[in-house]
Formats: C-alpha cells, structure tokens, sequence
C-alpha cells in the first residue's frame, strides 16, 4: 500500500502537575478533568500510536514499521534505529511545577538500562506570566557542593531559573539539570527514551499521601555540574522557509512560518519528516493526499514522500526530521 501523511491518534497521560490547556487551548479530546501530556507520535513500548486517518487507519505505528521498514523511516534512518521509532512527540501542560531531573547520556543508558539516553528539547507555546523553566545551574559546582545543597534542602538556590512567553525555545542535552514550572504549555522532542532521574520534587505527596521517588544515588555520576549557556535557542523566523532551530546527532528541527503555500522538497532527505503546528492552522498535501493540520495536531510524513505543499494564512510549524 502506497504511503502517505500520516496523523495518529493523541496518548494522554495524567500525573499530579497536569492542567486543563490541552484541551482549552489546544483542543483535545481530554476526557479526564485534568490531563499533563499528550503523546502525539509514539513508538515507545506500551505506549505504540495509532494511526487516526486514510487506509491504514488503527495501524500502528510499530505496524508500519515492521512492514515498511526503510520506506517509512528512511534507509539510513532504518539503518541506524532499526524498527525502533527514534523520536517522541509530546505536548505538555504543567499546572504545577514539574520536578527536578536530568537524563544520561547514551552511553550510561545503555550500561544501566539498555536503553538510549535522552536529549530533548522545548518550544513554548503558551506561559502565564512570570512562569519560568529550570535549565543548569546558575553556578560551577562539584559533586560535593551540589550534595551538600540537596541535603540542606537549599537545590533551588542553586538552579538557574529562565523567565518564558511564547515562542521560547530550549536545547536539554543530556546531563543537564532542568524542570518545566507552572502555567507552561509546550512541545517537546526527544528522543525515545523514557530514562529519567528525579533529583527534587518538592517534597509533593501524591493522592495516596504517598512522596515520588528519587534517584539520588544515580543521578551524581551523570550530571553536568557545569555553569553553560547553551541551552537558549535563538532562530530566525523567515516565512516560507526551513529557519533551522536545532541539529544534533539525534534529531534536526526546523520551524516553518508559512502564508499563503510553501512547498518543502524533501527528495533528497533520507528521513522521515514530522510537522508539528504551533500556532494556527494550515493543510498538507502531499499526491492526491490533503490533511488538515490544526494547532495541537501532528503529521508524520514518510521518507518515501518526495515533496509536500503546505498551505495556511499563517501557521507557525515545527519540522522534525533524522
């Protein structure tokens, strides 16, 4: 079967910090009173999308994979992950302040959990005012300072705190402190990993009265206990054209800020190409094939697709690609 854009259906998640933004702001079918992540193009195990639309409609995502192997991801894609999907897809709504963590690399991943690291990054769609992100330290420290901090209850002292509005967008490599604060609607991409380690979470008690676990121990080996300033991402914003946000080994993204009809080619991108829309609406055609892309909607379009035309008055799109 000849493939095309792909949509799939959202995988909600509710955990104690969660709002009521994905529904109210980007319209999703919630049907819990509060919801915190929307899942919206998933390979991760238990947790496999769905497709929503077309003739592969309640296939998933695995699925196609298996079947179309290098077709779908593209060879070199293919190649690399295997029939692993290598990217997450979330939106995320934080009524609270989500806790302090960090990830490790690939290579204490693989060694401690037989999995990938995570590097991620954010793109802010929505902030209250005065909400803020954490992201490093606002200081050099070492192994020692930064336990002696954590043990006196003093962690937020040391955490570099970064006012936030629309549009903002943010790099976490792997190692690196950080945390989503109340009143932030955002995307994030990452890659597939679900490897975290909790070090502060404000001592919160869930429904049961019960506090979330810490990972302590394994967290000292795989901070970055470095002061850096690479985490802000500064991009332009051309219309009708691929402004470049972020490239690392791991994923390249791009935003689009189309008016009127943008044709993006992609015959010579081994890769499979993700449209995510942050603001407005816009349409994708690819063949005979159009599907609507509202704001909160993602698209995956298969590595075997040459060229897409996207249309809008005027969207603001986040492109994703291997």
């Amino acid at each position: 079967m000849k493939l095309y854009p792909l949509k799939f259906t959202p995988i909600f998640k509710e955990y104690l910090w969660g709002g009521t933004k994905l529904k109210e702001v980007l319209d999703k079918d919630v049907k819990t009173k509060t919801a915190s992540e929307s899942w919206e193009l998933s390979g991760v195990e238990n947790n496999v999308s769905v497709v929503s639309n077309g003739a592969l409609k309640q296939k998933t995502l695995q699925e196609l994979i298996d079947t179309h192997k290098g077709e779908l991801l593209g060879e070199s894609v293919y190649e690399r992950f295997g029939n692993k999907f290598p990217i997450l897809i979330k939106f995320i709504d934080a009524k609270l302040d989500l806790s302090v963590q960090l990830h490790p690399n690939d290579a204490l991943a693989k060694e401690r959990h037989n999995s990938f690291g995570k590097t991620e990054m954010w793109h802010v769609m929505q902030a209250d005012p005065g909400s803020k992100l954490i992201v490093g330290f606002n200081e050099t420290l070492t192994k020692e300072t930064y336990l002696k901090h954590l043990k006196e209850g003093k962690l937020l002292e040391i955490l570099n705190q970064q006012e936030v509005k629309a549009g903002d967008t943010f790099f976490i490599n792997t190692g690196k402190v950080h945390a989503i604060g109340s009143g932030i609607l955002l995307a994030e991409i990452q890659q597939t990993s679900d490897v975290t380690y909790r070090i502060y979470d404000y001592e919160r008690k869930d429904k049961d009265g019960n506090t979330r676990e810490l990972h302590t121990e394994l967290a000292i080996d795989a901070i970055d206990y470095q002061k850096k300033d690479d985490y802000k991402v500064s991009y332009k914003k051309e219309y009708n054209s691929s402004n470049n946000m972020v490239t690392c080994k791991y994923f390249i993204t791009n935003y689009l800020n189309v008016v009127g009809t943008f044709v993006k080619q992609l015959v010579n991108r081994d890769s499979f190409s993700i449209y995510i829309c942050v603001d407005g609406q816009a349409q994708i055609t690819a063949g005979d094939t159009t599907e609507k892309l509202n704001k909160g909607e993602t698209i995956l379009v298969p590595a075997s697709i040459n060229e897409v035309s996207i249309s809008a008055k005027d969207a603001k799109i986040l492109e994703v690609h291997i």
